[in-house]
């Protein structure tokens, strides 16, 4: 556990940043929450992108099949992968959280053109990057998800870990749970069930379950090699300054 508290250690000043940032504070409408959602689904897509990547890196995904170096980790991601793909929604049906939040999205009368045209060029677009440099996306936004594109593009596996792990995976219990306090508090009247569902579905899994076994895979993979838990430090820290100013960009749309 020394390794994982020298991470928290060096990213705490980011870290406590992110759970205290003044956008929480300023969803006082439906069309804020609406705004914030819309800024925040870009998250909430590329987040996927990071944890298929470590499944293709620490699994094995094509045929003929092998079992791979890691069993305790493949075992860990395959677990996360079942649960974020194909999680149970609140009507019964199996989606991914990402379905889940463009539902709840639209469902609250937020505007889901942006996402959904954008997506469209993603998946025919075929350079990743490039179409995230001609989006009309904000810039703080293209810029979160360039650092997400570039680390699975370049990155090994704990680098990639540590952006999936300490840039996810162990923040979100936290910083969703400031996120829910603030709705509740301003929205008590709102049908805000489907929403008011994945943030305690994401804060239940990533507290309990998720987040544990997000750092079982940073330890096997990193071991004692004090050059890995350094890359993971440093990719951390920018993981989470690159999601400080996502933040400021969605604060700047309110």
């Amino acid at each position: 556990m020394e390794y994982i508290n020298n991470v928290n250690a060096f990213i705490a000043t980011e870290r406590n940043q992110l759970l205290a940032h003044p956008l929480y504070y300023k969803i006082k409408t439906i069309e804020d929450l609406q705004v914030f959602m819309q800024g925040h689904i870009y998250a909430v897509w590329d987040f996927m992108s990071l944890l298929k990547a470590l499944q293709q890196k620490l699994t094995c995904t094509t045929t003929p099949w092998y079992p791979s170096k890691f069993p305790n980790t493949r075992y860990l991601i395959n677990e996360i992968v079942v649960a974020e793909e194909s999680d149970e929604y609140i009507d019964g049906r199996r989606l991914s959280h990402f379905e889940m939040y463009l539902d709840a999205l639209d469902t609250l009368g937020g505007d889901s053109s942006e996402v959904n045209n954008f997506l469209k060029d993603v998946y025919e677009g075929g350079d990743i990057l490039k179409v995230i440099a001609e989006s009309t996306l904000h810039p703080n936004i293209k810029e979160f998800l360039i650092f997400t594109f570039d680390v699975i593009a370049n990155g090994t596996a704990h680098e990639i870990a540590a952006a999936f792990t300490f840039g996810r995976e162990d923040l979100i219990p936290d910083m969703f749970s400031s996120i829910l306090k603030e709705i509740q508090l301003n929205f008590p009247n709102s049908n805000l069930e489907k929403l008011l569902y994945y943030f305690e579905r994401h804060i239940e899994l990533d507290a309990d379950e998720h987040g544990p076994l997000a750092m079982k895979m940073i330890m096997e993979l990193c071991e004692a090699d004090p050059v890995k838990w350094k890359q993971v430090e440093e990719v951390s820290k920018i993981a989470l300054q690159k999601r400080i100013k996502l933040w400021d960009a969605i604060d700047q749309m309110l």
